[in-house]
């Protein structure tokens, strides 16, 4: 059995599971394959707790150990002049994945971005990410596009 719960950022329980996973996630090959920076560490949940459009969910075995991990980051759509909820992180634990996981912690997610009024979800996902890729498409997620002969968006970064 899991169960889903929001993060409280100032719970030392929730930030301490939020950081193993995010960084097991970030040692995943999906991930990057290394192990987050220990400054990030350091500072990752006074600015996620300093932001009021950034908000997680944490997935707890029966054994109370995180098994899954969603970070979402509020956005804006000028097109649709509401607010839009981008899945920034999605992390299951290795051993755990196709257990149907990610679908329960969207089925949340699904429900605080409805509670807060945006008008759709976005995430990224690797080219060579499979398994997410099926998973994304069941749910539900589609490559964007607004016109086909555009072709589909792509996600693209600037580093500052």
């Amino acid at each position: 059995m899991v169960r889903i719960e929001a993060v409280d950022y100032s719970n030392e329980t929730h930030a301490k599971a939020l950081l193993e996973m995010l960084d097991h996630y970030a040692q995943d090959e999906m991930g990057g394959g290394e192990a987050l920076p220990a400054t990030t560490k350091k500072v990752l949940i006074a600015e996620m707790n300093k932001r009021p459009g950034v908000f997680s969910f944490i997935a707890w075995n029966d054994n109370h150990e995180a098994v899954g991990l969603v970070n979402c980051v509020e956005g804006f759509s000028t097109f649709a002049a509401k607010p839009v909820c981008n899945i920034h992180d999605i992390a299951i634990r290795a051993g755990l994945r196709g257990q149907g996981l990610a679908q329960k912690l969207m089925q949340a997610v699904v429900a605080e971005a409805t509670k807060r009024g945006c008008c759709k979800l976005t995430l990224e996902v690797l080219g060579g990410n499979e398994p997410a890729r099926l998973a994304y498409r069941k749910f539900g997620f589609a490559p964007y596009q607004l016109d086909p002969s555009m072709g589909q968006a792509e996600f693209w970064e600037y580093k500052l």
